[in-house]
């Protein structure tokens, strides 16, 4: 028979060794978000530098932070801010709340890509 101890430092053991596991995946494609994208949030468009880059997050678009593709086609930076709010636009619209689907609101995503007319602006096009 398995003591209550045994099987409670077996659980924490778990749970930390994915919590580990969890943290190296994030700095993984977190690191390749900050090579790929300007440091600028895609919804307010404050721009971050070394100093302040820790305020700076990966979002995902999908919000299945398994879903990581190598071209990042999944991810977006959002500072602190913006991605808490984004995220509490998700929970309210699943829960009927706010201004999502739920409540009889458009359903979609509340992502904002700033820089999707970049290439026809760098090309002179209007």
């Amino acid at each position: 028979m398995v003591s209550n101890s045994s099987s409670r430092q077996r659980l924490d053991q778990i749970v930390a060794n994915s919590h580990k596991e969890q943290a190296a995946r994030e700095q993984g494609y977190r690191a390749k978000a900050l090579k790929m994208y300007p440091w600028v949030c895609g919804r307010c468009g404050r721009t971050f530098d070394h100093g302040n880059v820790r305020e700076l997050t990966v979002h995902h678009r999908d919000h299945n932070h398994d879903n990581n593709p190598q071209d990042g086609s999944n991810w977006e930076l959002l500072c602190v801010y913006c991605h808490d709010n984004e995220h509490q636009r998700l929970t309210e619209a699943m829960s009927g709340h706010g201004g999502g689907a739920g409540a009889g609101g458009t359903g979609k995503e509340a992502t904002h890509n700033p820089f999707a007319a970049l290439g026809d602006l760098l090309k002179g096009k209007d």
